[in-house]
């Protein structure tokens, strides 16, 4: 079944997040854009070269009204740890969600039944808190920050222009395409 559409469960989890301990819920991430990034693991390997890069383009994201998350299986307490001994992860200033018990990663589908780690995963939410996007790698493969940030920006423009359509490789600016009997087999 499809995760495109659904809405996400209630939930309350700890965070870490610039030197001190929160706890984020649904109902902090309703009314805006957000990112959900989902990692297998602190103290790893892929996974801290593809939060140093989200951060690179944190203000790119805040600028479209989208709030970051990474989430991993690790505590909140395990996020401190390692943002501060990581150079690369002590770069983060967005929030760092804990899942140790699995809600979150049960909810988003994301779980690995092999190791209980999140698998590498990707979602956009709507401001209401419906999935509009999701990918998921498979462990060794890290995820660009950049066509994230492209993937985002598209699924706004597709939301506050429900007549128009984005092309593969589309760009903010770029031309869209206006869905018709007319455009069938002639592209």
């Amino acid at each position: 079944m499809s995760l495109i559409g659904k809405e996400i469960a209630d939930f309350s989890v700890m965070s870490y997040r610039d030197n001190r301990f929160e706890k984020i819920a649904k109902k902090d991430l309703l009314g805006r854009w957000n990112l959900l990034f989902f990692y297998p693991a602190d103290f790893s390997f892929v996974c801290p070269t593809e939060l140093e890069d989200l951060q690179e383009h944190y203000n790119d994201f805040k600028g479209e009204g989208c709030e970051i998350y990474a989430v991993s299986t690790d505590s909140h307490f395990v996020h401190k740890a390692w943002h501060d001994s990581s150079e690369k992860v002590g770069k983060v200033t967005y929030p760092m969600l804990a899942d140790p018990a699995h809600r979150l990663s049960l909810d988003f589908d994301v779980l690995s039944d092999d190791d209980g780690m999140s698998e590498r995963a990707v979602f956009i939410l709507d401001p209401k808190g419906k999935i509009v996007s999701c990918a998921i790698n498979s462990g060794g493969v890290g995820r660009n920050a950049a066509e994230l940030l492209r993937i985002l920006r598209a699924c706004k423009f597709v939301d506050e222009h429900g007549d128009r359509v984005c092309p593969a490789g589309w760009q903010k600016g770029d031309d869209t395409l206006a869905p018709s009997l007319d455009l069938v087999g002639s592209l």
